[in-house]
């Protein structure tokens, strides 16, 4: 990752973190190591739940990739700790607002332990 992309994701990451501190009260913290095989994640601290963060100029090629790389990171973490997890995307918008992402089977994962 080039110079100013890493400073724009940092950037990104540093919001999210901030984000899950303020609204649900979690130590969230930036997660270090990315890119290694056994990544589990851009934000740790969110109790069994991968968080991937993506600031890209093109959304819709980081709303195809980003939860797909978050769920095959979710498997990983589960297949570490033995407990069932969970996995969202945090995609930023033109403008600066994030939307939260998931693949059918994180949104099914949150809905069976919501219900």
């Amino acid at each position: 990752m080039t110079g100013s992309a890493k400073r724009k994701g940092d950037r990104a990451e540093l919001e999210v973190q901030a984000l899950l501190r303020d609204e649900l009260g979690v130590h969230a913290r930036r997660a270090f190591g990315a890119g290694r095989r056994d990544e589990i994640g851009d934000i740790a601290g969110v109790p069994n739940t991968v968080i991937q963060v993506v600031d890209w100029k093109d959304v819709a090629a980081a709303v195809r990739a980003k939860p797909n790389e978050c769920e095959l990171q979710r498997l990983e973490f589960e297949r570490q700790t033995g407990e069932p997890t969970f996995g969202a995307t945090f995609v930023r918008l033109r403008g600066g607002e994030f939307r939260v992402v998931l693949t059918p089977a994180q949104f099914f994962a949150l809905w069976r332990e919501a219900a």
